[in-house]
């Protein structure tokens, strides 16, 4: 017979659980204590955006889709948030980056912002406390200030995209020295001066290069003929000078995009690289003839010369005669099809 005394301490341990069962985390819960604190410090440093209601303090932040724009490592089992991805944010007023994630999440992987307007000012130097970082995405922001010099400090770094910011000064020069960049992709800032000259000293694995819709200036880097690209986009800025070291038989480059700009070299010179997709050229000062070479690239599908010093007859062949004459227009004297005869 249980007596009424171990009746009472049945209840009370009831009571207490019963009490108690809110504030204690659960044992099956995954979520790193430390990690979970430091989004719930960002998420207050943001203003409690209503696009972050899901980051409840009673729920398992590692649960996948349960915490939005959250992963946690859990290959290795680690559980520690890897990826932070701060998206489409309405924030109650202008709000720069939370501090907290440079000094809370050391085991981020991935961080990105992308379509907040009032997120602004600059990208701290702290952001080299995430050693682990390997894509930085900035995007369709108000952020401002210039491009720490301290991201060449994050070793681990891969990809960084700036696209559609308020970013100003001039390029880092030290980006070269990170091991495992692949691509950078400064797009629709508003970026003064030159291409530096250590850019023609990235890594093997570097293969995209964009800055387009800047405000660069200067002649590119005779260095930037060492580098083997898939991409380089340098359209809608002021640069000048020789832009054919782009170019090459050897090399595996695919888009090659100079366009609105003040680029001068003899276009009849260069040889093509044989996996070439798109060639635009237009706005430049760039003369010679149209290299034959052109009617033998199988993948090519994008073709701009216009508004040029090119003269002589557009070679016959391959997809040459496809593209529109506007492609080939205003040039000081091209001619041959689609344009007018030449004169014989």
């Amino acid at each position: 017979m249980i007596s009424s005394t171990s009746t009472m301490q049945h209840l009370l341990l009831l009571l207490l659980i019963l009490t108690t069962q809110h504030f204690i985390p659960s044992l099956s819960e995954k979520c790193n204590p430390h990690d979970k604190k430091a989004l719930l410090q960002i998420k207050k440093e943001l203003g409690n955006p209503t696009q972050l209601s899901s980051w409840n303090p009673t729920t398992d932040c590692c649960e996948r889709d349960k915490w939005l724009g959250i992963l946690c490592d859990i290959h290795i089992e680690t559980y520690r948030v890897n990826t932070l991805d701060l998206s489409d944010l309405d924030l109650p007023e202008p709000l720069p980056i939370p501090p907290s994630i440079f000094t809370n999440l050391p085991f981020l992987h991935d961080l990105t912002f992308n379509h907040i307007p009032n997120l602004v000012g600059p990208i701290p130097p702290s952001i080299a406390n995430l050693t682990k970082l390997q894509y930085l995405f900035i995007m369709r922001t108000n952020i401002s200030g210039e491009i720490p010099n301290t991201l060449s400090q994050i070793k681990t770094l891969i990809g960084i995209i700036l696209y559609y910011n308020k970013l100003t000064g001039t390029l880092p020069d030290t980006l070269p020295s990170l091991p495992n960049l692949e691509e950078i992709a400064f797009v629709h800032n508003q970026l003064t001066g030159s291409i530096p000259e250590s850019y023609g000293t990235f890594s093997n694995s570097f293969t995209a290069l964009s800055l387009s819709r800047n405000r660069l200036s200067g002649k590119i880097p005779a260095s930037l003929a060492k580098l083997n690209l898939l991409y380089v986009d340098l359209s809608r800025n002021a640069l000048e000078g020789d832009a054919s070291v782009f170019f090459g038989s050897k090399k595996r480059i695919e888009y090659i995009i100079l366009g609105n700009n003040s680029f001068a070299f003899d276009l009849g010179k260069v040889r093509l690289p044989k996996n070439l997709k798109r060639l635009d050229l237009r706005n430049n000062k760039i003369y010679g003839t149209l290299p034959k070479e052109l009617m033998k690239l199988k993948h090519l599908s994008k073709l701009n010369v216009s508004n040029n010093n090119l003269c002589g007859e557009i070679p016959v062949g391959g997809k040459l005669q496809r593209f529109d004459k506007s492609c080939y227009a205003h040039n000081r004297c091209l001619c041959g099809f689609p344009l007018r005869p030449c004169k014989t």
